[in-house]
């Protein structure tokens, strides 16, 4: 695995060798608190089996739901561990105000600088109340819709005809990842990277995303102190991320730099075709009367960018590739998805090429049901991270202590029995169907792919419209297969990546 690779950590922890190898050999249950290193062992256990979401989710299970993750002594790691909806309703939503990000969590994502994802507190609430305001702007929603089409139709499609006509094998996680940069890019600042071409060009600023995301997954298994070091010296995963981090900054301040020469010159237009062409996040940020100088400069227009671009870019591309995947692996539903995109075609258009527009979509309630079935068993985002200001008990009965990291899996959480029931690790899109035929309801505590409580997801119906976009027309105009031998299992990263890819073999079904 790439984390026994890191060089000076693999030094640092060559001393616990003896309780490593014994662990390894005689503890196949839940782990062993070990004088001085704690649960360190079973970290290293951990990633050493081909999915360690899958074997830690077992662990999880086996300990009833809940689990204290013991750290290297006076390491300050401990984590608990909560699949429970009680307990996460409670952190979420009743005492959010108790679970903050935390004091390291700001440490540990730095490069996303005073964005909304590290605010707490007042800033939080204030960059909550612009950000739901701009969301929600006709202008920008109107932006957001058209330049999705037209990247999908103009982009996507494209992609799909060539690599059919020439009978390639293509990655579609890279497809996927290079259709919501190029679409992020676009809606959040206004321009276009083109990196959705048929020539597949190679794009720094998304590798460099990538390497930072690998980075903040190991920061949360390696001792502060220990990473610190390591970016002291820069060497090791640290030297990856300043690398990345400065070709993120380089990247984005030129767009900002490049969005203010922009609104310098342009010439004023009429409403009429402002509201005609829309505008994007980027532009309402700078130009808002009500936005205070503060959230106008080029550092925080930074961490605006970068914020927004991790959230539409991974999320999205993430859920396309685990969805795509299971609808390929799982037939029957394939089947029951075109029979309702089939109920929405007019009768001329059927054997035709086609996009469904954002009414058709809203209304086809089995592909929004796999969707969501899809998000549940394959979260992008896979855990979240609080950490408690003060002493409480949880519902359950778990006493929580300042700066007590506490963990919700939501990988795990959907494999949880007393959760999801007996069929919980199968991708049944019916489970989210009512008996009147409609679209069930599900608690947020339960379903946390979107988050909940005060920090609900802004744009969660975003999402699903893109998503629905994306699903429909791939479904419709396309088949795929699996490359043989091809093995899911997700990758190590804050985000829930496929770690090979999704290799497939497509073909046009209208050519």
């Amino acid at each position: 695995m790439e984390v026994l690779g890191l060089g000076l950590f693999e030094i640092a922890i060559a001393v616990l060798s003896f309780y490593c190898i014994k662990i390894l050999r005689y503890n196949d249950g839940l782990p062993w608190n070990w004088p001085l290193v704690g649960m360190v062992p079973y970290m290293i256990k951990k990633f050493m089996v081909q999915d360690p979401h899958a074997s830690g989710s077992a662990d999880l299970a086996q300990a009833g739901g809940t689990f204290l993750l013991k750290g290297p002594w006076f390491a300050n790691m401990d984590m608990l561990f909560t699949t429970h909806p009680d307990d996460v309703r409670y952190i979420l939503n009743e005492k959010y105000e108790i679970f903050n990000k935390g004091s390291e969590f700001k440490v540990i994502f730095d490069v996303l600088g005073d964005g909304i994802f590290n605010a707490d507190g007042h800033s939080w609430r204030s960059q909550r109340r612009h950000a739901q305001g701009l969301f929600n702007h006709h202008r920008f929603r109107h932006y957001l819709m058209r330049t999705s089409r037209e990247k999908i139709e103009k982009g996507l499609l494209g992609i799909m005809d060539h690599v059919s006509e020439e009978g390639y094998v293509v990655d579609m996680q890279d497809v996927f990842q290079r259709l919501s940069f190029d679409t992020t890019c676009r809606f959040v600042t206004g321009f276009d990277p083109m990196s959705l071409s048929t020539e597949f060009p190679e794009v720094p600023f998304s590798k460099a995303m990538d390497d930072a995301e690998e980075v903040i997954f190991l920061r949360h298994i390696v001792p502060l102190p220990l990473w610190k070091l390591l970016r002291w010296l820069n060497i090791g995963f640290e030297r990856k991320m300043r690398e990345a981090q400065k070709i993120l900054d380089d990247v984005v301040y030129a767009y900002v730099s490049r969005k203010r020469a922009e609104l310098r010159t342009e010439e004023v237009e009429s409403h009429e075709k402002e509201d005609e062409a829309g505008v994007d996040l980027l532009t309402l940020y700078l130009t808002e009367e009500d936005m205070s100088l503060e959230l106008k400069s080029d550092k925080f227009a930074r961490d605006i960018v970068l914020n927004h671009m991790i959230a539409g870019r991974d999320t999205t591309s993430s859920a396309l590739t685990w969805f795509l995947w299971l609808v390929i692996t799982h037939p029957e539903v394939k089947a029951k998805i075109r029979e309702e995109l089939q109920a929405h075609i007019p009768p001329n258009e059927t054997q035709t090429r086609r996009l469904f527009s954002e009414e058709e979509l809203s209304n086809m309630t089995y592909l929004h049901c796999a969707l969501s079935e899809a998000l549940r068993l394959y979260p992008p985002v896979p855990f979240q991270h609080k950490e408690a200001t003060k002493a409480d008990i949880l519902p359950t009965g778990h006493r929580v202590h300042p700066n007590l990291r506490v963990m919700i899996p939501l990988f795990s959480m959907a494999r949880m029995v007393s959760v999801w029931g007996k069929d919980c690790s199968d991708f049944k899109p019916e489970r989210w169907i009512s008996a009147d035929g409609s679209s069930k309801h599900v608690p947020p505590y339960k379903f946390v792919s979107f988050n909940a409580g005060p920090r609900t997801c802004l744009g969660k119906n975003v999402a699903y419209y893109q998503l629905k976009l994306v699903a429909a027309a791939l479904i419709h105009n396309y088949s795929f297969h699996l490359v043989e031998g091809h093995v899911a299992t997700p990758g190590l990263s804050m985000i829930l990546y496929m770690k090979h890819g999704l290799k497939v073999s497509v073909k046009n079904r209208w050519s």
